[in-house]
């Protein structure tokens, strides 16, 4: 998952940035509103993670900016003022959920996976699609009860096609929904599905000619 993360706390922003990256989402860290405002014009995200103090301003400003502009993306406010008038300020501004800190980082991570599911219509943290299983909160796969060994890339390709069984993905949806970046090589998507389907079935990943994969749901 792509997230971005606003917070101008220097070693708590790096200590989440190590935490989510190593988690298997793509993420961007920022220290001010410029900033961010700046790569929300031109990126997408499935996920925002906002401090309210910032140096430059208020998060729940850009808050009410986003929503305004009818950006439907999950957003968390990440902040140290806990009063219930601030609480009822990030929600009633359009935040899905909202972290006072200090917080413990199994927290956090729970919370992006219930917001993860929330955004993806996933009740649970296991999905399963047919005899295919994935447990999204300790990223293992199962298929018919075995467990299945892949790549970081190749589990992030797999989640991606999963969150939609039955619909087509073209390259460039799996790659914003994964942790691909930008310059790799053309065929790497390619060699990944490959890779997929020699681990789960020729025929439980399509490939419709022009547009893109499906993971097929039966």
């Amino acid at each position: 998952m792509k997230l971005l993360l606003l917070e101008d706390d220097e070693p708590l922003g790096r200590s989440l940035l190590r935490v989510l990256t190593g988690q298997g989402h793509a993420t961007l860290w920022l220290r001010d509103l410029a900033q961010a405002r700046r790569h929300l014009a031109v990126e997408r995200f499935e996920l925002l993670l906002l401090d309210i103090v910032l140096p430059d301003g208020s998060g729940l400003d850009l808050l009410r900016e986003l929503r305004a502009r009818r950006l439907d993306v999950p957003i968390m406010m990440l902040t140290a003022r806990d009063a219930v008038s601030d609480r009822v300020a990030g929600l009633d501004g359009g935040a899905d959920d909202y972290l006072a800190k200090p917080f413990a980082m199994e927290e956090l991570l729970s919370r992006v996976r219930a917001l993860q599911r929330r955004r993806r219509d996933q009740l649970s943290a296991v999905w399963e699609v047919g005899s295919l299983r994935i447990d999204t909160a300790r990223r293992r796969v199962q298929l018919d009860g075995g467990d299945v060994a892949l790549s970081a890339r190749e589990y992030d390709i797999l989640v991606a096609l999963a969150a939609e069984p039955g619909k087509v993905l073209t390259r460039r949806d799996i790659e914003r929904s994964s942790v691909l970046i930008d310059h790799i090589e053309s065929n790497a998507l390619q060699v990944h599905i490959y890779h997929l389907r020699r681990k789960l079935g020729v025929q439980r990943i399509g490939t419709v000619r022009g547009v893109g994969y499906v993971l097929e749901p039966g």
